[in-house]
C-alpha cells in the first residue's frame, strides 16, 4: 500500500485538511466568504478546495465527489448553479445534508461548507 501523507494539519482542531491515500486525495472542511450570503460561501469554499487541491499538484477537474452540507438545503439551487460554471460539466458524485453549524457567527455565519474527493488517475 502506498504512504499515506497528511498536508494543511490543524493541531488545535486535530484535523488533516488534505490527505493522500494511494491514488486518492480527500479534502476536508473547505468553506470561504464565511457571513456572506450563500452564493458567495459556495464560491469561496469552491476556491478553498482548488486552493488544497493545488498542494497535491490537482485541480477540480479531479474531484469526484462532495459531500456539500448547508444550514438550509432550500439553497441547493444556488450551489447548483455556481458548480455549473466551476465544474463546466464534469461534476462530482454530490450528497447535499442540511445542518446546524457549530461556528462563531451562529445562524448568520456559516451557512455552507464543502467536503471532496479527487482521484489522481
Amino acid at each position: 500500500m502506498s504512504e499515506i501523507i497528511r498536508h494543511d494539519v490543524n493541531e488545535e482542531w486535530a484535523h488533516s485538511g488534505v490527505i493522500e491515500a494511494g491514488d486518492f486525495v480527500f479534502v476536508g472542511y473547505c468553506v470561504g466568504n464565511i457571513g456572506q450570503p450563500v452564493e458567495q460561501q459556495v464560491r469561496g469554499a469552491l476556491d478553498h478546495l482548488s486552493q488544497r487541491l493545488s498542494l497535491v499538484g490537482l485541480a477540480l477537474d479531479a474531484v469526484v465527489q462532495v459531500d456539500a452540507l448547508f444550514r438550509d438545503a432550500w439553497d441547493i439551487p444556488v450551489m447548483e448553479m455556481v458548480f455549473k460554471e466551476r465544474f463546466k460539466g464534469r461534476y462530482p458524485v454530490r450528497k447535499s445534508i442540511q445542518t446546524n453549524f457549530a461556528h462563531v457567527g451562529g445562524p448568520d455565519g456559516l451557512l455552507f461548507q464543502l467536503d471532496a474527493v479527487a482521484y489522481r488517475g
